[in-house]
């Protein structure tokens, strides 16, 4: 995988912040910035997923709750 650099503009006191917080952690603010990014991302696409898979079920009319499937007419017996 290639990579590539971005300058970023940050304030000042807020970069001695962050180079502290990655000291401690024996990291660097740009391993911070890039692990961060990367969750970021990944974050969003496992929410992407899981609303695709919700709105199949919806499609499909069936609940799917742990192991038990349920219809929705299901759901709303009494």
């Amino acid at each position: 995988m290639a990579t590539r650099n971005l300058t970023l503009a940050i304030d000042d006191e807020l970069l001695v912040e962050a180079r502290k917080f990655a000291l401690e952690r024996r990291t660097t603010v740009n391993q911070l910035v890039r692990d961060y990014l990367a969750s970021l991302v990944s974050q969003e696409e496992r929410r992407r997923r899981a609303l695709a898979h919700l709105e199949a079920a919806f499609d499909r009319g069936v609940i799917e709750i742990g192991q038990r499937r349920c219809k929705r007419e299901d759901l709303y017996e009494r």
